[in-house]
């Protein structure tokens, strides 16, 4: 069977799992999970009620950083298996009833690319070199950066490069590794390439894509320094207008084909409006709302996020896409277990450890918050069963270039990318035949386990389950929010017929209705760090 037909387009209230493809299943017991796992394991995304898959790149690539350096748009990297088995993942997820997003990685390449390479063997000014982002440097020698930009991951934004004999020549930029050079999105062959890669998968029939930090690929005229006052992801290189163009270009192909084919942006954008922006009817279709996955464990926080959010996606006609975790942040089952609880940086050994009950508490608690809301909603591999952050990984098992290049400054994210559990009793809690783990998993992960929760009452994979069947069943992403005023330490509004609490504070009496979902056992009272979802049918 495909894709139900409906009259609302899916995407403005599907929930999306995230498959982070290398620790989701091994079907070959090397270690690494692969594409003929994850087809293995789809029909437990259909017991759990998703409506969508986003995998994170399985293309070719070198790996300088876990396959976000594409070496490759159209070729599925070895390790992953092989290029015909996308094309049946594709097909066996459409059998099942769920669509599929694939990562679209367009601010930079791999250096191993094909264009790289050509360019760094032609001369400055070469058309090979205009697809890149080349300068030559300051100083008298050129010997220093054209600007004071810095990588995400730490160090200078610019590498110099240098001829066979050793004689020092241009920059190029980075944003990221030094292995994945930004590309010039200024240039026609370039949005040509992607349009043609964009149409590439769609002809395959993939429903969408999720673009990596899509507020980037445009950089202010002139590459200007950075004001030494910017914050995270604000300054020259970042939410640019002229990314917007990009967008109306894109959507225009996804508009050619049926079937409601969607974008979603990854845009750490911190002003509503401004994210707003990447949302507009003839824009992309969905944006993470990372303001929300930031949010501190705060009544308050969340009543400001949830309100500015939905506003300002209101004013565009869009709807709001929630999030609480991903590949690049802490978990929130761990997060909510810290001091500060808006910290998304990993955690090392000898850092201050998490309170792992109380994290989980709050973090089962979040999701039947953020299940409420009108909107989408993505989760992220093994949510479902309340893994935590490994916080003990040893460094000297690291692998994120962002430990290597920072140093001890950042641990990177490693912590949240662990393979999954899926037997408590087999070697490497089941996720390769073989017992093999590229990373090592925590003590916690076997008793977590999918074998040991699903279906089983209490368990968080199952509070998951009744969420989603009860979200499609009232139809609370397509719902309309009205808050109800209960007490600064409770979070609480009406969606249609369902009344969602979250309690932050002391221990609070329970409104009349029935109880369709809460976060723990109840009483007569919501207790501290809880959410309940009441049915009041006479509202």
């Amino acid at each position: 069977m495909g894709p139900a037909v409906t009259t609302t387009p899916w995407w403005r209230d599907a929930v999306i799992y995230q498959i982070y493809p290398r620790s989701f299943a091994d079907s070959d017991g090397d270690g690494y999970g692969d594409l003929p796992g994850v087809i293995e394991k789809l029909p437990y995304l259909v017991q759990l009620g998703v409506d969508a898959v986003w995998l994170s790149p399985f293309y070719l690539s070198p790996m300088a950083d876990a396959g976000y350096d594409v070496a490759d748009y159209r070729q599925v990297d070895p390790l992953f298996g092989a290029t015909k088995d996308a094309h049946r993942l594709i097909d066996r997820a459409h059998e099942l009833g769920l669509r599929i997003f694939i990562d679209l990685v367009p601010n930079h390449t791999s250096d191993n690319h094909h264009w790289f390479q050509a360019a760094l063997a032609a001369e400055p000014g070469s058309p090979e070199r205009e697809r890149y982002i080349f300068r030559n440097g300051r100083g008298e020698d050129g010997q220093l950066p054209p600007n004071n930009w810095r990588s995400v991951f730490g160090l200078e934004a610019w590498t110099r490069l240098r001829r066979p004999d050793g004689t020092p020549e241009q920059w190029y930029l980075h944003l990221f590794d030094t292995r994945q050079p930004d590309l010039n999105w200024l240039n026609e062959e370039v949005r040509a390439e992607f349009d043609a890669i964009l149409r590439h998968w769609l002809d395959l029939g993939v429903d969408g894509f999720r673009v990596d930090v899509a507020h980037s690929l445009i950089k202010a005229e002139g590459l200007p320094d950075v004001d030494v006052e910017c914050t995270e992801h604000r300054g020259p290189m970042w939410d640019q207008d002229g990314v917007h163009d990009i967008y109306r270009r894109w959507r225009r192909v996804l508009d050619s084909y049926d079937g409601d084919r969607a974008l979603v942006a990854e845009a750490w954008v911190p002003i509503p409006e401004r994210l707003a922006h990447y949302v507009r009817a003839d824009e992309m279709h969905q944006a993470f709302n990372f303001d929300f996955l930031s949010s501190p464990w705060q009544p308050e926080s969340y009543r400001r996020v949830i309100t500015q959010s939905m506003a300002a996606n209101a004013a565009v006609g869009a709807p709001t896409t929630w999030v609480l975790s991903n590949h690049d942040v802490l978990r929130h089952a761990t997060r909510f277990g810290q001091l500060d609880t808006a910290n998304r940086e990993g955690i090392a050994a000898d850092d201050p450890q998490p309170q792992a009950e109380l994290g989980l508490r709050r973090a089962q608690a979040a999701t039947l918050l953020m299940l409420a809301l009108p909107g989408s909603a993505y989760l992220y591999q093994g949510e479902e069963l309340g893994l935590p952050e490994h916080t003990t990984l040893p460094n000297e098992l690291r692998q994120d270039p962002v430990w290597f290049r920072s140093g001890p400054e950042l641990v990177g994210r490693d912590g949240c990318r662990i393979p999954m559990p899926w037997v408590r009793e087999a070697p490497g809690a089941g996720f390769s035949p073989s017992g093999k783990t590229w990373l090592p998993q925590p003590d916690s992960y076997p008793a977590l386990a999918v074998d040991q929760q699903i279906d089983v009452p209490g368990s968080t994979w199952s509070m998951y389950r009744d969420a989603l069947a009860l979200r499609r069943q009232f139809r609370l992403g397509l719902g309309q929010l009205s808050w109800i005023e209960m007490g600064e330490d409770v979070v609480a509004f009406r969606n249609g017929k369902v009344l969602v609490l979250v309690n932050f504070g002391s221990p609070i009496p329970m409104p009349e209705g029935k109880v369709l979902l809460a976060s723990t056992d109840l009483e007569s009272a919501l207790p501290t760090d809880a959410a309940v979802w009441l049915h009041q049918p006479g509202n």
